[in-house]
């Protein structure tokens, strides 16, 4: 299968509707979880401007523990409560945190890192991990980058077995 990364164009809602769609196309047909965390990161680490990592934590029952990714090496382990991932995997709403460096306890697994932005993965009730996207630029993500992450969140989610 050959699948190819087209940049998004126009204002950033039809960015990201346009990104969705690709995200569809690419998890269609697939339910593995690992499989799709890969191509799902590739795809919006790619697609996206200003970005330095994109990856999905998976909660084990105890912590977070780093599943696919693109970008530098990354912490393996996050505690519920801990970071910018762990506080969205302890309250279960997203973090859109414009200053890393601002925020209590923030984990500096990439020191570029300037701005993130944290999904929760839940399904029925239950926290899968999170969805995690840094960028070396103060104040990258919007409220439209919100909802557009989520989007993709949501299709990742949507694409496991239930």
């Amino acid at each position: 299968m050959s699948f190819t990364v087209t940049v998004p164009t126009g204002n950033p809602a039809d960015q990201y509707r346009e990104l969705a769609e690709q995200a569809r196309a690419l998890v269609a047909g697939e339910s593995d979880r690992i499989a799709n965390a890969a191509n799902l990161s590739a795809l919006v680490y790619h697609a996206l401007p200003e970005l330095n990592w994109v990856g999905f934590y998976f909660y084990d029952g105890h912590e977070l523990v780093v599943g696919p990714f693109q970008g530098k090496p990354a912490c393996v382990r996050i505690a519920l409560g801990r970071g910018v991932c762990g506080a969205a995997a302890h309250t279960r709403e997203t973090q859109v945190v414009p200053d890393v460096h601002a925020f209590p306890g923030h984990i500096a697994c990439d020191a570029d890192s300037r701005s993130e932005i944290v999904v929760p993965l839940v399904r029925d009730g239950e926290l899968i991990g999170v969805f995690d996207i840094d960028s070396p630029k103060p104040g990258r993500f919007a409220e439209t980058d919100r909802f557009g992450i989520e989007a993709i969140a949501e299709i990742f989610v949507n694409s496991l077995p239930n």
